[in-house]
């Protein structure tokens, strides 16, 4: 009897949590508070933060990097942050903190672009209607010939910012093509088609790649996970992506 009570109780508690699930991911757009809508810009199945907090001591700085999505396989380091931890120079020197942080969003993925409209909407709640209507149509945009991933930067370590700011300002699609790329489970890549430098649409630098390769797309729900990779500077960016999660309204979306 116990028994048969338990299963009663963990069969209504999971079945609880699972419509929860469900009103939760069916919760249209036009709804989601301000927290929910920056969630899908910088840590959910479309997009990842990357921060790199910088302590300067008296003998020389320490350089950590860590995922916000707590994800070890995502952890990277730059060059000076290896150099620096693998010489010992971060024993006692932690005064001043620093930080650089790197956000990669898949912007041709459709919540993407909904959680950014949803923040200007939030931000501009007296906007005429018209021009509602007018900028939600960037929800709708067509895709289906190219992925675009975004890279943008905030922080405060000027020391390293100031040269990759630089590099994303003047870059070109010839002088990134060797700087980025997305990779398959399977190894196969995808190759930088073409490149945006950041303007004042404040969704940063755009990494432009086909959608295909060999003909067929280039990602499917099966496909296990997707790897952004960004060379900026003396700093790598590895992002894994599990493409499994980036199902939304059915349908997968990067």
């Amino acid at each position: 009897m116990k028994r048969i009570l338990l299963l009663c109780s963990v069969f209504i508690l999971f079945t609880v949590s699972a419509v929860a699930q469900k009103d939760q991911s069916g919760k249209p757009w036009t709804e989601w508070t301000e927290k929910e809508a920056m969630k899908v810009l910088a840590d959910s199945p479309w997009s990842q933060t990357q921060k790199e907090l910088t302590d300067s001591g008296a003998t020389g700085p320490t350089v950590t990097s860590a995922a916000q999505n707590g994800n070890s396989a995502n952890m990277v380091m730059s060059d000076a942050a290896k150099n620096s931890s693998e010489s010992g120079q971060n024993v006692g020197n932690r005064n001043v903190s620093k930080t650089a942080v790197y956000n990669i969003s898949f912007l041709t993925a459709k919540p993407v672009r909904a959680a950014f409209i949803r923040m200007i909407e939030l931000q501009m709640p007296d906007t005429p209607a018209d021009k509602v209507a007018e900028r939600r149509t960037f929800i709708d945009k067509d895709f289906s010939e190219y992925v675009v991933v975004t890279l943008k930067l905030d922080g405060n370590d000027q020391k390293t910012l100031a040269p990759a700011k630089q590099l994303l300002g003047g870059g070109t699609a010839e002088t990134m093509k060797n700087l980025a790329y997305l990779e398959r489970k399977d190894g196969k890549r995808l190759a930088l088609m073409e490149y945006r430098a950041p303007g004042p649409d404040h969704l940063g630098a755009k990494f432009i790649f086909p959608r295909t390769l060999d003909g067929k797309p280039f990602l499917e729900a099966n496909s296990g996970e997707v790897r952004v990779y960004l060379e900026i500077g003396k700093t790598k960016l590895s992002r894994r992506f599990k493409v499994a999660d980036m199902i939304y309204d059915g349908k997968l979306e990067y």
